[in-house]
């Protein structure tokens, strides 16, 4: 009776489904405006009005709207017990289908589900079908089709089975649909189809991240898919792994259980696995099995030994011939390092800190061997070993105080102790026999409690020597990565770079060995370009994008948080003593690359305000300090400031005064390294403005001769030293006096002659041994700087002899010619200064010239044009002639003994000390001669 009332109702659903879908289809193209009725004048069209009625009921109806509700309908239909009714199986799938056909229908619109009512009621429908309709088999067949012919279906499908697993407990359509898909084979040839891989490895993804036990259960088949010549395929593969370790590691962690024998095995074959695909052909398979490791890594319960492994195949991996592999193989670098369970020492990796323990605990598991010397507690130790060998967090000490204690609570003591409170019973003499009995019962207790305390113990060193030992390799596994990381710096792939630059921040945080070095290698990153877009990207493998910062940016970020950021708990004064520290520290055995790389990087960061003055302030204390300090510390100062001198100018004028009288007068003395860099940071003061080519202004602010600074900066040069470091003081005392001073050639003129009259004077016979001056690790008393740069041996048993005025001190005579060298390279420079500055004043008297007339103007260009040339050819004659080879130029009159002196190796046997030391001036006169 009520079967042919069903068909009807299922047929008339149906209908209904499908013609609305037809009305939306015909809704969505170009509608026709209805022609305006003709009416009568004054009065009102009844059919109008109608038409107008039904025109607005039409666009106030939807379908979209409509379908939940009809699709509720449906799912009470299905939720009849139908097979009392349709007693064949035919008729029965006959109606299921008629009335599933519109669930099926919706799902091929992407439009309709991206909502989630509409995805909802669908489900219900299917679900339901299968659930008490036998639609199974059907729905099987239809959810395989539609993964092959629509994309936007991978994800709904795995929702569908996951709500058939979860509210309908029916996982049988889900097993039925993954074994399938197991034994299909996938094409991945250059013709083959890549939009049907991509589909099922996401619909596989989604299930298993939903039911990972349910695809646990499939793994034996889908593992077949793994030789599948279709990478997106192995992808998803790779990811159920890593879903099923997640979920089997998570469900113990929940329990707080410890691992059973079988999980531990069935976790190890899912880590190799892993670990094999590591070494897949397809570059995107590689980086997806790293990526996976990243996310098992914040798995608590991950073994030490997986995690080594991880750690290895990560460094092999930075060896990589595609960059993105490389980039992952950092990246999971950086979540390893983050996520390590070797805490012992404060969470650091330094190597030497480990092997001391390691040492440390290996000595006492000896001693305690020693003592114990009993097999059997031996075998019972391996033993435990083996049966809970992820027990390395050996921090229980007080377990082997509370198991003896238990175990010998039977002894005389607790006895009387328990028995206090009970009623005291008559005393009776004990019999000897029975006390002799009870002596060997206690003896044998507490020998057994003794073994059982020194089994323990054996335990525990046991354990903490592997937890050393497997702490060690890690260490040194992160080792041989930073040596890795430092040439991936170099890369063209900005994300590898971003990557590596992560790693050693987060290495130099640990103390990894070798992470110091692998910081100041990524300062030269300062010099890099950044991209003008600040949200470039790379594309992903499933078509995402990821936003990349710049380099240079990240690498300001990244020196901001290991020197500069604020340490929580500190006062604010021992915080700005902890940044200028660091920023000294920073300058300790640079090369001049560092120091010009630490320059730009200080630059930018100074011109973004983000070193505090209280740090710039400090920085002026110790270098302004009278008291002995280590002479890094007090150089790393000056050199700091002369850097931040170059963004801001202001920070060097307010402390001249120091500058002079520390750096070139009362430290300097003895400290010519700290003198060179205080002339470097003298020569911040004539401004940063660079020259714009083309331009002939020149915003270099100069001084008067007459100026203290050139004073003491003459005097750092004559003073007598016989220290190497004095040519490079020189250089930077010189290249001062140029870049500061309105006439420096008053100035060198006057030096030149001091230095020539020093040189050629008569020497006393104790004058003609050059020593050298002695290394200067920390600040000399100012009182004895000056008797340590003269130089001169005051023995007693020396007595000074005159000796023939035709001989020389060749050092001296080194000074000499590094002094001319180095000036006439300057001197030629200053010329063009000055060529410079003459042609921007005739450019400013031809800009005052404004009533002349045009053609007068036209014949003064001309002129100018003329004078420009004029100008040219003077200062080329200067430098060409009268420079080196005029009657009144000094520097000719040290042409031919220097060409003398280098032309007669032979005649002059200390030229390894006298010439190797004026390369500067060899190369400066040599030129212009």
């Amino acid at each position: 009776a009520h079967k042919i009332p069903l068909e009807m109702y299922a047929y008339l659903l149906q209908w209904f489904v499908s013609v609305a879908d037809k009305v939306r289809q015909n809704d969505q193209g170009p509608s026709t405006p209805a022609p305006k009725s003709r009416r009568g004048r004054g009065g009102k069209s009844a059919a109008s009005s109608r038409a107008k009625k039904a025109q607005q009921q039409q666009q106030d109806w939807s379908w979209a709207d409509s379908i939940p509700s009809t699709f509720v309908l449906i799912s009470k239909v299905l939720r009849l017990q139908t097979q009392r009714i349709w007693t064949t199986t035919a008729e029965r799938d006959t109606f299921v289908s008629c009335l599933t056909r519109p669930a099926y229908t919706v799902l091929e619109s992407e439009t309709y589900m991206k909502q989630d009512e509409i995805k909802t009621a669908v489900y219900k429908v299917i679900c339901y079908a299968v659930k008490h309709s036998g639609h199974g088999p059907n729905a099987q067949i239809a959810i395989v089709q539609n993964l092959q012919f629509f994309e936007h279906l991978a994800e709904p499908m795995a929702q569908l089975l996951h709500i058939l697993i979860n509210e309908f407990n029916y996982p049988q359509l889900a097993d039925e649909v993954l074994r399938q898909v197991a034994l299909m084979t996938f094409g991945g040839g250059a013709a083959a189809d890549t939009k049907g891989p991509r589909t099922f490895s996401r619909f596989l993804i989604k299930f298993a991240e939903a039911s990972p036990r349910h695809a646990f259960k499939q793994i034996a088949l889908l593992l077949n898919q793994l030789d599948s010549e279709a990478y997106p395929i192995r992808i998803a593969v790779v990811e159920i792994l890593a879903f099923i370790i997640q979920d089997l590691s998570a469900e113990n962690e929940a329990e707080g259980s410890t691992q059973t024998s079988d999980q531990k095995k069935q976790i190890n074959g899912l880590y190799d696995l892993l670990f094999e695909r590591t070494l897949d052909l397809s570059s995107y398979v590689r980086v997806r099995v790293f990526a996976v490791m990243v996310r098992l890594c914040d798995i608590r319960g991950t073994r030490p030994k997986q995690r080594l492994a991880m750690t290895q195949a990560a460094v092999s991996a930075l060896e990589d011939k595609v960059a993105s592999v490389r980039k992952s193989g950092a990246a999971l670098l950086v979540q390893l390092a983050l996520t390590h369970p070797w805490t012992r020492y404060a969470s650091e990796l330094d190597i030497e800190k480990w092997e001391a323990g390691y040492q440390k605990s290996k000595a006492e598991l000896t001693e305690l061997e020693a003592k114990v010397g009993d097999g059997v507690a031996v075998r019972e130790v391996e033993g435990d070993l083996d049966a809970d060998e992820t027990a390395m967090a050996v921090d229980n000490e007080g377990a082997g105080d509370t198991e003896p204690e238990d175990n010998g609570g039977n002894s005389d003591d607790a006895m009387s102790v328990d028995g206090e409170d009970r009623p005291t019973p008559k005393k009776k003499r004990p019999k000897l026999k029975p006390r002799k009995s009870q002596m060997t019962v206690d003896m044998t207790s507490e020998k057994a409690a003794l073994e059982h305390l020194q089994t323990l113990q054996l335990i525990e060193k046991r354990l903490d020597k592997r937890y050393h030992a497997e702490g060690l390799v890690f260490i040194r596994c992160l080792g041989d990565a930073v040596e890795r990381i430092e040439v991936l710096l170099g890369s063209k792939n900005r994300a590898e770079v971003l990557e590596a630059i992560e790693f050693l921040r987060i290495a130099h945080e640990f103390k990894v060995q070798g992470a110091d070095r692998g910081i100041k290698k990524m300062l030269h990153l300062v010099w890099s370009k950044d991209p003008t877009s600040s949200a470039a990207g790379t594309a992903a493998e499933d078509g995402g994008t990821t936003e990349l910062k710049g380099v240079r940016q990240r690498l300001l970020e990244c020196y901001r948080q290991l020197y500069f950021e604020a340490t929580p708990g500190l006062e604010p004064k021992a915080q700005v003593s902890r940044i200028a520290k660091n920023m000294i520290e920073l300058t300790y055995n640079a090369t001049l690359a560092e120091l010009t790389s630490l320059e730009e990087l200080l630059r930018i960061m100074m011109e973004d305000d983000q070193i505090h003055s209280d740090v710039i302030a400090k920085l002026w204390a110790v270098y302004s300090k009278m008291q002995n300090l280590p002479s890094d510390q007090r150089r790393g100062a000056i050199v700091i400031l002369g850097m931040l001198g170059l963004a801001r100018r202001s920070v060097l004028t307010s402390h001249v005064h120091d500058m002079l009288r520390i750096g070139l007068s009362t430290y300097g003395k003895t400290d010519l390294k700290l003198a060179r860099y205080t002339c470097v940071a003298l020569q911040r003061l004539n401004g940063s403005a660079k020259k714009i080519k083309g331009s002939l202004l020149d915003k270099t602010i100069r001084r008067p001769m007459d100026d203290p600074i050139f004073a003491s900066l003459k005097a750092a040069i004559e003073r007598p030293t016989r220290s190497k470091e004095w040519f490079g003081l020189a250089e930077q005392a010189i290249n001062t006096v140029y870049a500061l001073g309105d006439h420096p050639d008053e100035l060198c003129n006057d030096l030149i002659k001091q230095l020539t009259a020093r040189a050629f004077a008569p020497k006393l016979g104790a004058a003609d041994q050059p020593r050298e001056g002695e290394p200067m690790d920390e600040d000399a008393k100012p009182e004895d700087g000056i008797q340590m740069a003269e130089g001169i041996s005051h023995s007693p048993s020396a007595t000074p002899k005159p000796i023939s005025d035709n001989m020389g001190d060749a050092f001296e005579l080194s000074q000499l010619l590094f002094v001319v060298g180095h000036v006439a390279i300057k001197h030629i420079v200053w010329l063009e200064l000055v060529e410079r500055e003459w042609k921007r004043q005739k450019d400013e008297r031809e800009g005052a010239e404004k009533h002349a007339k045009s053609k007068e103007r036209e014949e003064l260009d001309q002129v100018a044009g003329n004078a420009e040339d004029e100008i040219g050819e003077r200062i080329s004659a200067v430098r060409e002639s009268e420079l080196l080879y005029g009657p009144e130029s000094l520097l000719a009159l040290y042409g031919p003994l220097l060409v003398h002196i280098t032309g007669s190796p032979h005649k002059y046997k200390v030229r390894s000390k006298c010439l190797v030391m004026t390369g500067p001036a060899d190369s400066g006169v040599r030129t212009r001669l």
